[in-house]
């Protein structure tokens, strides 16, 4: 099957030079404040964004990403972009990391060392895609407008299986990357070995609250408090993701107070003690070059009118969970996690936020290694199947 090609990055000239020429005529609302009440700081923006114009260096950012070995994909119309690094050993286990929103495929880059000497002899071979509809996955045809995470679960699962030829792996997910991994493993238990999580996922909130007990009823409680003040994001994205679409498209400005917002807000601690502004910029030039905020956003809509996950979803497969403190909602009782999946392996990690890899990659590195390699010594039970009798449509 001779789908998979090299990639290499590679970001047009006119597209720099378009980029700074809007950065020079960035247009600033007269009346902001200098803090984040309301939102993005503008004098912090105004760094960032003269920091984007003039001390950037996107091509020394493309040849470090390039050092990487990259490929693209064919399947069903798209043309998927991944990173591919093998481990020395033949045998060693096959992982497949998957980022969420709004961030990328860069959201491994730190981690990725850690899973090689430092697992062990063997360890991974490392699959890290951008998502369809994110960075440098390309599509001929709009996403479904239903259930789109399993139509993507599907496409990765032919990367690897086809693609890579790889008949069993796990999976590393976080953000969207969590429901992604979680509906691969129900859909494909067969190849899905383990799934290690950062957060259960945002299908989990419509769980009933009368079957809860007491302390789960409070988490909930607490989690939807958090989202009256931060998920107006979510809703809008959920919702009139077009509308917001024409100005993040037409003004870096706007795409980098969109983003940088919940960088700040999901960070555990000041974002400048976590990110350098290299990263920062790496990440949102991505999403500029490859016009893909919009396309990156409109999987909110679909996943609210048709979801592909509810709580009356159970992952069988064995899941390790680490979670981190200043993840949005904070850290869940266990009993609600294993509600919907089969927990093996439980770590409350002692700081970190949302953007887990890239804000702790040395705790998450340990205790995922810590979780996969224990399979290898038989912990390998599998929960109940609740999805018996049910047919893969009705999944």
């Amino acid at each position: 099957m001779r789908t998979v090609e090299p990639f290499t990055i590679r970001v047009h000239d006119t597209t720099l030079a378009d980029l700074h020429a809007r950065l020079d005529d960035t247009r600033w609302e007269r009346n902001a404040s200098a803090d984040w009440k309301q939102g993005v700081d503008i004098e912090y923006l105004k760094s960032i964004l003269s920091y984007w114009r003039s001390r950037f260096d996107w091509r020394a950012e493309e040849r470090r990403l390039n050092a990487l070995n990259h490929f693209s994909a064919a399947l069903d119309g798209y043309r998927i972009h991944f990173i591919h690094e093998r481990a020395p050993a033949a045998e060693a286990m096959p992982l497949l990391l998957l980022h969420g929103w709004p961030d990328s495929f860069v959201r491994f880059l730190r981690l990725m060392p850690m899973l090689g000497g430092a697992a062990g002899a063997d360890g991974f071979h490392l699959v890290i895609p951008s998502l369809p509809g994110f960075g440098f996955t390309e599509s001929a045809a709009q996403r479904p407008d239903s259930r789109v995470v399993r139509h993507d679960a599907q496409l990765l699962h032919r990367l690897m299986h086809q693609g890579l030829g790889y008949d069993q792996f796990g999976i590393v997910g976080g953000d969207g990357g969590s429901v992604l991994a979680q509906a691969m493993a129900i859909d494909f238990p067969e190849s899905v070995t383990a799934i290690y999580l950062t957060d259960l996922g945002w299908h989990v909130a419509k769980t009933d609250p009368k079957t809860l007990s007491r302390k789960e009823q409070r988490y909930l409680a607490a989690s939807q408090e958090a989202f009256m003040t931060q998920g107006a994001y979510a809703m809008q994205q959920a919702t009139k993701p077009q509308t917001l679409a024409f100005s993040l498209t037409d003004s870096p400005a706007g795409l980098a107070a969109w983003i940088l917002d919940r960088f700040h807000f999901w960070t555990d601690g000041d974002i400048d003690d976590r990110f350098t502004r290299d990263d920062l910029l790496t990440n949102i030039t991505i999403y500029w070059a490859t016009n893909t905020i919009a396309s990156s956003m409109r999987g909110y809509r679909t996943e609210t009118l048709s979801p592909s996950l509810t709580p009356a979803d159970y992952v069988s497969v064995p899941v390790g969970l680490g979670l981190f403190p200043a993840d949005i909602g904070g850290i869940p009782p266990r009993e609600f996690a294993e509600r919907t999946l089969n927990v093996q392996h439980w770590t409350e990690m002692p700081r970190g936020g949302h953007f887990t890899a890239w804000e702790e990659p040395e705790l998450m590195a340990g205790d995922l290694v810590k979780f996969f390699t224990s399979l290898d010594r038989g912990h390998t039970a599998r929960g109940p199947d609740r999805t018996a009798g049910r047919s893969q449509e009705a999944r």
